[in-house]
């Protein structure tokens, strides 16, 4: 019995129309009459043909279709952020005229697993700027030749970016809570390094992280003697350890706190709680990026919303610019400001 897998040839013989019409049936590029359809998808399913082989397809566009999204943590943590699962929705309608597929690699500079940024048959990259490693990553793709897009971050000269007024956005926030007339501030950071290490950023500290550094820039251009406190990473959890650290001493609180996303910003709420604080009549509280939190109601953030669908679309139209062979553009996108429950006047002492 022959293994030989039907083609395209066989499926427009059985129908009776030229290998043409067959293909375009099933490429959709070119409208046909509904008669024609029917025949050729009858033939197709009578044959057991389902369609062009995607390896044949690949070694004449000399591409593999796919599209690499590079993070530095578990992919499992990583989409615990909304933020995260908003930008690879746009990225995804960004590459979809490609017909690409998304894989999604992780670069923590530890972990070894295949395929890596090193060896993935990709045919452009993605690389996130609130990402420790995105220079890191970045030397790597460079080295392969490949074309990258980098999200919120500084890729040097001739690398397409997709750019988020962190800076600009988190002083509005700053300005808010200054015009309250709060001047005790702390602010909780996302990572400054690879290492991700938590604690007090020392004020000769190098931040390598871009969106970090320009979302601090932004907040100490308000309050430029504010102590910074940071996180290992962008959760609940770790912006309640935070909030521990910065409500542990009841004659050293704060009477706000900027924290640089929302998932940080509702960690320090719980603490606050914990410590017996009420927000916002105690403490102030503001996060960043406009997302859905479970588990924080009642209160409504003040928070920067962030269009992070936006952003991810933007990156995947840039790729697929390059990838046919267009000058990409980059994009420029601002966060709007929106004032919630969990802003006060500081309470009178």
């Amino acid at each position: 019995m022959s293994t030989r897998r039907a083609t395209i040839s066989d499926v427009a013989r059985e129908a009776g129309v030229s290998a043409s019409t067959a293909s375009v049936v099933f490429s959709g590029k070119t409208p046909t009459s509904e008669a024609t359809r029917a025949r050729v998808i009858a033939a197709a399913a009578s044959l057991g043909y389902t369609g062009p082989d995607p390896r044949a397809a690949s070694l004449r566009r000399g591409r593999s279709g796919i599209v690499g999204v590079v993070f530095d943590q578990h992919l499992g943590t990583a989409f615990l952020d909304p933020v995260t699962t908003h930008m690879m929705d746009g990225l995804a309608d960004g590459v979809s005229r490609l017909g690409a597929a998304l894989l999604l690699l992780r670069d923590d500079g530890v972990t070894v697993s295949e395929p890596s940024l090193h060896t993935a048959p990709i045919d452009a990259a993605v690389l996130i700027g609130c990402s420790p490693r995105m220079r890191d990553s970045l030397e790597i793709v460079r080295g392969r030749g490949i074309p990258v897009v980098v999200v919120e971050g500084d890729a040097g000269e001739g690398i397409p970016r997709v750019l988020l007024d962190n800076a600009e956005a988190q002083r509005e926030a700053a300005l808010h809570v200054a015009a309250l007339g709060h001047r005790d501030v702390v602010i909780v950071t996302l990572p400054t390094d690879t290492a991700r290490r938590r604690g007090w950023i020392a004020d000769d500290a190098e931040v390598r992280v871009d969106v970090t550094a320009d979302r601090l820039a932004g907040a100490r251009a308000v309050f430029p003697d504010a102590p910074a406190l940071a996180a290992a990473t962008s959760s609940i959890d770790e912006g309640a350890i935070a909030g521990r650290t910065i409500f542990a001493d009841p004659d050293r609180r704060p009477t706000a706190v900027i924290a640089q996303s929302d998932l940080l910003a509702a960690g320090v709420i719980r603490a606050a709680e914990e410590a017996g604080l009420r927000v916002p009549h105690d403490v102030s509280v503001t996060g960043f990026d406009g997302v859905v939190v479970d588990g924080l109601a009642p209160h409504v953030l003040t928070t920067l919303v962030q269009p992070a669908t936006a952003k991810g679309r933007a990156a995947g139209e840039a790729v697929a610019a390059m990838l046919e062979d267009a000058e990409p553009s980059g994009l420029a996108l601002s966060c709007t400001f929106r004032e919630g429950t969990t802003t006060a006047p500081p309470p009178t002492r």
